[in-house]
């Protein structure tokens, strides 16, 4: 698997310097803006090795594969800015009684250099590049997005490097997101569960999904989903058993038979009435508190080998009440790293 192409390689993309043919001055105002948590920027692989850094935020500022109301292109952009502890790198865990970036080399790696222009195959190729080389340098990529298209090519670098261990992925979500096509399109936020699973990054009895509920996808998918061995567990059930005791089932069939965990976080898992800045709003989610709990007791119970947090749009948040969130999902996972080191 370390040797095998993504398969997005295949489509129109021409080799690996568009990678790098953008100056930081030819980049859409949105990328690269300023560090998470005042961290010390590490944009490629030597000063990652430099700095030993333990994990490394990363941005995906992506957002062709929106179906419905755009703007997670932003998304980047506006979780490093959530406010926090203003003028300080220090932190300090009350949950978990942990100084995060006392215990961790954290680093902020920089945004992939995302162009919209109507290419979304060149944007998931460089998202993928960019997610290679900092988990090849030895960091935890954690990935800001973007829609939920970029868990596609970051789940796959990561699974790349860690082959051959086993990889096997948590996935907080309103929607499957594991159809076979949206209007057309095998890229989308609604598909890249599919392609992760059609091209072998992860076993399908190894996906493992946490909040669905509405009305999308439909049968058929689910179908499909079963028949991989996927496995899932949906509001209703969380309602009845209780999110800590469907958390436990979760990590537990997601580690039936791999060696670490790539833990995808979609924010419209929480309730809109918490987290309303996102493309895809579905009354009925989590609240935010338990999205954090679930957070710290994965993190805190396996091998964390990448992260992502995604679908937040800004454009339709209120009080930047949704940036926040998934930047207290990020700090959350950072600390319980810390906490178990």
């Amino acid at each position: 698997m370390a040797d095998r192409d993504f398969r997005i390689e295949q489509s129109e993309l021409r080799s690996e310097d568009e990678f790098t043919e953008f100056a930081p001055d030819d980049l859409q105002y949105w990328v690269d803006a300023g560090t998470f948590h005042k961290l010390p920027s590490c944009p490629d692989e030597e000063s990652l090795r430099s700095a030993g850094a333990d994990v490394a935020i990363v941005g995906a500022p992506f957002d062709d594969g929106t179906t419905g109301r755009p703007g997670a292109r932003f998304g980047p952009r506006a979780i490093r800015q959530a406010p926090y502890h203003w003028g300080t790198q220090q932190a300090w865990s009350i949950q978990l009684e942990a100084e995060p970036f006392a215990v961790l080399r954290c680093v902020d790696a920089g945004d992939a250099p995302v162009v919209s222009a109507a290419r979304p195959e060149r944007g998931l190729r460089v998202i993928h590049e960019k997610v290679r080389r900092v988990a090849g340098a030895g960091a935890i990529p954690i990935v800001l997005g973007g829609d939920h298209s970029i868990t596609y090519p970051s789940a796959a670098a990561v699974s790349r490097i860690q082959h051959p261990r086993k990889v096997g992925i948590v996935h907080f979500d309103a929607h499957a997101d594991a159809g076979n096509e949206n209007w057309g399109s095998l890229i989308s936020h609604g598909t890249p569960m599919r392609r992760l699973i059609e091209e072998g990054w992860v076993a399908g009895r190894n996906f493992v999904q946490v909040g669905l509920r509405g009305y999308w996808p439909e049968k058929e998918v689910f179908d499909w989903m079963r028949d991989q061995g996927m496995r899932w567990h949906t509001m209703v059930e969380i309602e009845d058993r209780g999110s800590e005791a469907v958390i436990s089932d979760a990590i537990a069939e997601a580690l039936d038979g791999p060696d670490c965990i790539y833990l995808s976080i979609d924010i419209d898992v929480v309730d809109p009435g918490m987290a309303p800045g996102t493309g895809t709003p579905e009354s009925g989610g989590m609240l935010a508190r338990e999205l954090l709990r679930a957070v710290r007791q994965i993190v805190g119970q396996v091998d964390l080998v990448g992260m992502d947090v995604v679908e937040v749009s800004p454009p339709y948040d209120l009080a930047e009440v949704t940036a926040i969130l998934a930047h207290r999902c990020v700090l959350e996972a950072i600390s319980a790293l810390a906490a178990k080191r």
